[in-house]
């Protein structure tokens, strides 16, 4: 196909109409062709750069190794697209449609592919670092091995995406009004800092959580166990949401970090320090460096305290054990003597802050 005769199709003024072109190896640097209907074209190893192909229809079109560097594709209908190796590096594809493309190593590095639907796209290993993907739909896209480095990603919805093995640093959370400009290091926790700093109705629901969350923690021996789920069932009633964490499980580092994390979303916390295990470890992590969140413990009037529950007296949101001589008697004095006592607290840390 002469470059002449592409030229030629641009001057019409209606929709372009080809039937599967043969444009391999074609020569179409800097050629306008809006609106063209390049549907199904053999378009590999074509040089198409700085081409103006807007709203151009390239549905099924092969491109293998063809050159899109600097060209204007926006608004075009590339689903199902096929190729590998080809160019698109600082592209402008904004609001282009990717549904359904195989593009494995294509390079997009700087290109615009903002609001770019790419829902099953294939684009394992291509390069899409500094591109920018604001508000693109990333829906079930095989992004394995890709680099995505320095990329402006604010809004990106991100669902079951396959980002095994891809690099995801200095990710750019940016908002277009200028009102923030974050950093991260994967595309999914840039999603949830994005919701975070963006959304008045998921601060709202953590508010809602933080504020109404009971972190329950002590042994879950026989005997234990029906303290704990009398108190469960208790705190329950009185309009919190009570999380119990069962301590039987062995010891390891993903124990203790769940619970912190737990522990960062409470309102309070209830730890029973009767026949301790790894409580005391557990308050070692959560107390020195969680001073918002108070700590009521309790303990049955027939035990001591473990040594060790000293080193926690010098820190003001660690009150002081509650002693009960069983079930009922816990039960009889929650409000007075566990609840009131921990919300006050909770109150002082909150004005304090």
């Amino acid at each position: 196909m002469l470059r002449e005769d592409v030229v030629r199709w641009n001057q019409w003024r209606h929709r372009t109409r080809l039937a599967r072109p043969d444009l391999k190896q074609a020569d179409l640097a800097g050629v306008h062709l809006v609106g063209a209907d390049l549907r199904g074209a053999d378009l590999s190893h074509a040089n198409l750069e700085g081409a103006i192909i807007g709203e151009a229809d390239l549905a099924y079109a092969k491109l293998d190794a063809a050159n899109f560097e600097h060209a204007n594709l926006v608004r075009s209908n590339m689903a199902n697209v096929s190729g590998s190796q080809a160019n698109f590096t600082r592209a402008f594809m904004d609001s282009v449609n990717l549904t359904d493309a195989r593009l494995v190593g294509c390079r997009f590095a700087g290109a615009a592919l903002n609001q770019a639907i790419m829902i099953r796209a294939n684009l394992e290993r291509a390069d899409l670092s500094g591109s920018f993907l604001t508000r693109a739909l990333l829906v079930e896209t095989d992004l394995t091995d890709a680099v995505l480095n320095e990329s402006l990603v604010y809004g990106t919805a991100v669902w079951d995406t396959n980002l095994e093995g891809a690099r995801q640093a200095d990710l750019v959370i940016s908002h277009p009004a200028g009102e923030f400009m974050v950093r991260a290091d994967g595309l999914e926790v840039a999603q949830f800092l994005y919701l975070l700093l963006s959304n008045d109705s998921i601060r709202t629901a953590i508010n809602s959580i933080t504020a109404k969350v009971v972190l329950i923690l002590g042994r879950f021996t026989p005997e234990r166990k029906v303290i704990l789920d009398g108190l469960r069932t208790a705190i329950r009633k009185r309009n919190y949401i009570p999380v119990q964490f069962d301590f039987a499980t062995p010891d390891n580092r993903d124990l203790t970090e769940t619970v912190s994390i737990l522990a960062h979303m409470s309102r309070f916390i209830i730890a029973d320090i009767t026949d301790p295990r790894s409580i005391p470890q557990e308050l070692m992590r959560i107390v020195p460096n969680l001073p918002s969140v108070p700590v009521k413990p309790l303990l049955l009037a027939s035990q001591e305290e473990y040594g060790m529950f000293e080193t926690f007296r010098r820190y003001p949101w660690v009150l002081e054990p509650f002693r009960y001589s069983d079930l009922q008697h816990l039960l009889e004095a929650l409000d007075s003597e566990v609840i009131g006592p921990a919300e006050s607290m909770a109150m002082t840390q909150t004005q304090s802050r």
